[in-house]
């Protein structure tokens, strides 16, 4: 039997077989499609989501092939500058198409030993009464069974439909056409027609050699109405038609490589596991993908389960670890789905919208406001609900320096750790599952704290005996 079926080969299915296969889970991405479209909706990667390919110590793959990008604020069209004092060490995003994300990360799984196969296509699952385990079947008849399955396979997604998880949410009032393709008309001309149309409809865009390839464009325009059916692409006709109606002129567009079209559809699972099948990444929550959140929001759902469900597989898991999955990702997530319900108000073209936008911005120019929106849509501000404790308690920890190096050098393993600047604890009958390290600077200010495999701190003190009331709830019984 399999450890874990992992439906979906993107991004977040991607991520949790690397985070699986670090635990040595015997874990197989079934990808519907057997080859990559190319296509490159999600532009980059966050804040957050740099920190956690830093941590697993992939961070010097993607800035190989990425450029730095610093955008405060980057909210409902709304762009300022970075803001100071954001708490991280890598105050940057990552432009980083995702063809080649998805690129590096499946480089990864199969380096790790995660097994993919592609041209599979799940249609339907079925649990056991007894609940030991799961039985996928394929569009050609055969069946897989697994310990776990993870649904990661997008906004239609089939496991979530199987499983009759409700989908609650608002459907589409807007939608909007996307494309790569080329255009004939000169870069001044098409600068200049873009500056000016921005002006009123923020729906609309042209960002030219997109992915690096000189005369190709990215475009973006506002549909004519919300379509029946948005799984179908616009034809090129329909694409030019548009330009022409909000913008007076097509560019001379042609040899599109993609087109799609997208709505501000808002829905969330109302459960994000149901026995021993999970959701993550669309397949849990859609929304606008207004300030580039989606995918990052998908990876660090990956980063949040895997440890946990390895856990579970290992045995060790305690009670509970594994539901935590939903109580602290589906807060995160609606948070998401409430901001780009903003962001898409303050898109409007109307003279409320358009007021609304202009006291925004005032606001934004308020450093602390900049802050507060840039650490949301960084998900650095991501802070679970741990309890009453310590004021860094749920948060993720930034990436210290330490007296050798810093410390997401030492979580590349996936594992627990407790920095111990008192040298005076002691995690004897957990080292199985959390290092501990005394070699810390004055930079954790602090004496001591636990974190959780996805950096969260779980712990923060200096007495022995909080410190062992603290580890069995993340990390189970000690060993004997």
């Amino acid at each position: 039997m399999i450890d874990v079926i992992v439906v979906g080969g993107g991004p977040t299915g991607l991520t949790l077989a690397c985070e699986l296969r670090l635990h040595g889970v015997h874990v197989v991405v079934l990808e519907r499609l057997t080859e990559p479209t190319g296509q490159s909706r999600g532009r980059g990667l966050h804040a957050r989501s740099v920190e956690l390919m830093d941590q697993r110590g992939l961070l010097d793959r993607f800035l190989a092939v990425s450029e730095k990008f610093q955008a405060g604020g980057l909210f409902g069209g709304i762009v300022k500058p970075w803001p100071d004092r954001l708490d991280t060490a890598h105050p940057y995003g990552l432009a980083t198409p995702q063809p080649v994300t998805e690129r590096l990360l499946e480089e990864r799984a199969r380096e790790l030993g995660a097994e993919i196969r592609r041209g599979c296509e799940v249609t339907g699952l079925s649990q056991a009464d007894e609940g030991d385990g799961v039985t996928v079947e394929l569009a050609d008849g055969t069946h897989l069974r697994s310990r776990y399955v993870v649904g990661c396979d997008g906004g239609r997604s089939t496991v979530r439909k199987r499983l009759g998880v409700g989908f609650p949410g608002e459907p589409a009032t807007v939608e909007t056409l996307l494309g790569d393709m080329e255009v004939t008309e000169d870069p001044a001309t098409v600068a200049a027609v873009v500056e000016e149309v921005r002006r009123t409809q923020l729906r609309f865009g042209a960002i030219p050699d997109v992915d690096g390839h000189e005369g190709v464009y990215r475009i973006i325009v506002p549909a004519e109405g919300v379509s029946e059916d948005r799984a179908t692409a616009p034809t090129l006709d329909e694409f030019t038609r548009r330009l022409r109606a909000v913008a007076g002129t097509d560019f001379g567009a042609h040899s599109p490589r993609w087109l799609s079209r997208f709505g501000d559809a808002t829905r969330q699972a109302e459960r994000y596991r149901v026995g021993r099948v999970l959701l993550a990444g669309d397949a849990a929550h859609i929304h606008p993908p207004t300030g580039g959140q989606g995918l990052n929001l998908g990876v660090q759902d990956a980063f949040n389960l895997g440890w946990k469900l390895a856990a579970a597989v290992a045995g060790w898991a305690p009670e509970g670890l594994l539901d935590s999955y939903h109580t602290e990702r589906h807060p995160v997530g609606a948070r998401v789905l409430d901001n780009t319900r903003a962001q898409i108000t303050l898109l409007g073209t109307d003279p409320g919208a358009t007021a609304l936008r202009e006291l925004f911005s005032k606001l934004m120019d308020f450093e602390e406001v900049n802050r507060y929106v840039t650490g949301m849509i960084t998900a650095v501000e991501v802070r679970y609900d741990f309890g009453e404790g310590h004021e860094l308690l749920g948060r993720r920890l930034r990436d210290v320096k330490l007296k050798r190096g810093c410390l997401y050098e030492l979580m590349h393993g996936g594992r627990g750790l407790l920095l111990d600047r008192t040298g005076r604890l002691s995690v004897a009958g957990w080292a199985d599952r959390v290092d501990h390290v005394v070699d810390v600077s004055e930079e954790l200010d602090v004496p001591a704290v636990l974190l959780r495999p996805d950096g969260h701190v779980a712990w923060a003190g200096e007495d022995q005996e909080e410190l062992l009331g603290r580890l069995p709830r993340w990390f189970g019984a000690a060993a004997a």
